[in-house]
């Protein structure tokens, strides 16, 4: 077989790789030492400015809350929060949220765009850029407003509130795949692959596989990204094969049919285990954190005043930040071994090696993957094999 990449390819794909893997190393550290930060020192004066805020709001706006339609909102909201003050508690979570977000902008912005642009990765506009990056933080927003009402809410009105609010959002977790196709249309548009050979042999493909599903949607990524793609989105009805417009323009019908075959591997995955750990592992997080409130509370850590105090608010993203460091590594170990599962399975369903091997080395050509990332890069979580390993274990022609 021809090298995977020219000794010229390897090393564009080396200078676009490094910056990534020295963020990698480097950001756990840094981001230890921004939720020190805002523990250590800036808890109490964003608090008191939120607080601040919120009551210069209630009096300029305080009408709001006998009006006719907005009153019903306002009384809704005391009563989840448990009483008035709900206000103060959402601009501290949103305030803590937008320093993070600043500290990280000038980073975030220079690899997603400069850095993707710099390589030839990325299509995006200035406009279109920010738009999306205005849209994902303002989903965020919502987030995490949501997550204060919601949970702090109810940890202030309800002993057992981590069993109240684990077990609904556990059962939600094990069908919320279901969404999954309606995501993504919030950023890309998406249009059924018009008929034709490549319709008709994914459908007989999946015939064989035993596989329903709905539709095959073409997602317009080019728009913002020159990387290939295809995935299955949702569950049950709402099952879709997705095929990005790139991985159309640069594959095969044989090589678009491996690369499916190979997603379609991912179904036949016994997925309940994971789901019931996961939500498992939800309740007995959301119990840590009652434990860890309490203790909070009872030790006036960062001024609190009372149980669920939103000033706990930057030690629970510590301590969610610590277990996904240290689950990191343990989710893409079996992230990697399902992928490994996954190409045995297209390779079966398809009996086409050669398509396969062509198409795992357009995807690496396109998408510039690194052929053998530093070990530890894997290790850290990594969520596909590396692409020589996946070629390697290809069965001979």
């Amino acid at each position: 077989m021809e090298p995977l990449f020219t000794p010229e390819q390897l090393a564009e794909i080396h200078a676009y790789h490094l910056p990534y893997y020295v963020r990698a190393a480097v950001d756990p550290f840094a981001k230890m030492l921004l939720l020190a930060l805002l523990l250590g020192v800036l808890v109490r004066p964003f608090f008191h400015m939120a607080t601040s805020a919120a009551g210069g709001l209630e009096r300029g706006l305080g009408f709001l809350r006998t009006a006719p339609v907005s009153r019903a909102f306002f009384q809704a909201m005391d009563r989840l929060w448990g009483e008035p003050g709900w206000g103060a508690a959402v601009i501290f979570a949103l305030m803590t949220d937008l320093f993070v977000k600043l500290i990280y902008a000038p980073v975030d912005i220079w690899f997603a765009y400069t850095l993707e642009h710099r390589h030839g990765m990325s299509n995006y506009t200035p406009a279109a850029f920010a738009w999306d990056l205005f849209k994902g933080h303002l989903m965020g927003a919502f987030a995490i407003a949501a997550l204060v009402i919601g949970m702090y809410g109810l940890a202030r009105r309800t002993r057992h509130w981590w069993w109240v609010l684990g077990v609904p959002v556990a059962m939600l977790m094990l069908v919320s795949a279901a969404l999954d196709p309606y995501r993504s249309r919030l950023y890309f548009e998406q249009q059924p692959l018009p008929p034709g050979t490549l319709r008709t042999r994914i459908t007989e493909l999946m015939t064989q596989a035993d596989i329903p599903f709905s539709d095959v949607l073409v997602e317009k990524t080019s728009v913002a990204s020159r990387r290939l793609q295809a995935y299955f989105a949702g569950q049950g009805p709402t099952r879709t094969i997705v095929l990005n417009d790139v991985i159309i323009q640069e594959l095969s019908e044989e090589e678009v049919l491996a690369a499916v075959a190979h997603e379609a591997g991912h179904i036949h995955e016994p997925k309940w285990p994971g789901r019931i750990a996961s939500s498992l592992a939800l309740v007995a997080l959301l119990f840590a954190i009652d434990r860890l409130l309490r203790r909070a509370s009872a030790r006036g850590w960062f001024g609190t005043t009372r149980f669920a105090d939103i000033r706990t608010l930057p030690l629970l993203s510590l301590i969610l930040f610590v277990v996904s460091l240290v689950g990191g590594p343990i989710a893409g170990t079996f992230s990697r071994e399902r992928e490994r599962e996954a190409d045995r399975f297209g390779l079966q369903l398809t009996h086409d090696t050669d398509a396969f091997r062509r198409m795992l080395v357009k995807a690496a050509r396109v998408n510039k993957m690194d052929p053998e990332p530093p070990r530890w890069v894997v290790l850290k979580g990594m969520s596909h094999p590396p692409i020589a390993e996946r070629l390697a274990n290809l069965p001979t022609p």
